[in-house]
């Protein structure tokens, strides 16, 4: 019986029962049939990582990464999306796959996984090679306990291995069963029509889902990805979908970032969020908030699955409390009024051409 997210005395419980209020929504993962959460639980948090790494000191344990899985999962998360990169030496995955074995979750969840970036020494140690693809799937499945990889991602386009190359790699893969669908992240969007290209004419398997930055701070995918992937079936898997945590409205105009959040940790990146466009933003999302009765949280990751073309908006989180005020954004939904404050507050300056034939042709393109 499917997992449901029920509400119930005012708390999120999880339930397999019928007629039910039920919170989570499902829908197709890009141009595949399966069926993923409309949110989806980002573990680049997990595993308490060492000074090596980008996560030092903001990350959580494995008991409360897999405590995190758990509860996700009684919420109706079915989606949980990992890196290789993610901690070190692998660290990621291989919480996520002690999770699966340990709590016989396999069968439960859709498993998302990346690769591309650098994993090993030396000039092969790097990139999206056949040469160098054949051993990361290898290293993902070993890590995660798993016979298979349901979407496989590379982390960022590579210029230096044709686009054919990487398709067959990834089309083998999908023939030998290591892995079911597979995906592109952070790729120009001239690459990914180039690439829906070669696979179609080829008659190979090609991408179902395209991952990205996007959200009310961060919104240029709506120039040429959005479009794209809406005309070519790819579902869009926001990352950051609040924006490093500057949408979960912790952050004042003029003050410091409190202690322990990325922002404290990461001053420059925070900094680059002091402008009057996103504090106009924040304050949208507070006001929305507020009328509501729910938190910043919740409107900007409601504001995200809203969005057309997006299939499931990616959120991680290092504590249970954390967890539920995101999955509390699966519940809200916005009005088209309040979906239209929230995009007048986050406008951007589209550039020519966009602007230009926004202006000719009513805002179309």
């Amino acid at each position: 019986m499917a997992l449901r997210a029920l509400r119930r005395g005012g708390a999120l419980v999880g339930r397999g029962l019928q007629g039910e209020e039920e919170i989570m929504e499902y829908r197709t993962l890009g141009r595949s049939g399966v069926k993923v959460s409309t949110l989806c639980l980002g573990a680049m948090t997990f595993g308490e990582a060492d000074d090596k790494s980008m996560m030092h000191k903001i990350s959580c344990d494995e008991a409360t990464s897999h405590a995190i899985m758990s509860r996700a999962l009684t919420l109706g998360v079915n989606f949980i999306d990992t890196a290789d990169v993610y901690g070190q030496d692998g660290l990621s995955e291989r919480v996520v796959g002690t999770w699966l074995q340990k709590g016989k979750h396999r069968e439960q969840v859709v498993v998302a996984t990346k690769f591309r970036f650098r994993m090993g020494e030396g000039p092969n140690g790097t990139g999206a090679s056949r040469y160098r693809i054949v051993r990361t799937v290898e290293d993902s499945l070993r890590r995660l306990q798993t016979d298979r990889i349901d979407l496989y991602q590379i982390h960022m386009q590579d210029i230096d291995t044709p686009e054919d190359e990487l398709l067959r790699a990834l089309d083998d893969l999908v023939t030998q069963g290591k892995v079911l669908y597979f995906g592109a992240s952070n790729y120009a969007a001239y690459r990914l029509v180039d690439s829906l290209w070669i696979s179609k004419t080829q008659g190979r398997a090609g991408f179902v889902t395209l991952q990205m930055q996007y959200n009310l701070v961060a919104r240029e995918l709506e120039r040429e990805h959005l479009p794209l992937c809406q005309k070519f079936g790819l579902g869009v898997l926001p990352w950051s979908p609040l924006a490093g945590g500057f949408l979960t409205g912790k952050y004042d105009k003029d003050q410091p970032p409190p202690a322990g959040t990325r922002g404290d940790k990461w001053k420059e990146r925070f900094a680059s969020f002091d402008s009057p466009r996103n504090w106009r933003i924040l304050a949208a999302v507070r006001d929305v908030a507020k009328e509501r009765g729910t938190t910043p949280t919740a409107v900007s990751l409601a504001w995200s699955i809203q969005k057309p073309g997006v299939t499931s908006s990616i959120f991680g989180a290092r504590s249970i409390e954390q967890l539920e005020q995101c999955v509390a954004g699966a519940e809200v939904q916005l009005s088209a009024e309040e979906m239209k404050r929230l995009d007048e507050a986050s406008a951007f300056d589209l550039g020519y051409p966009y602007d230009f034939m926004g202006r000719v042709a009513g805002g179309r393109w």
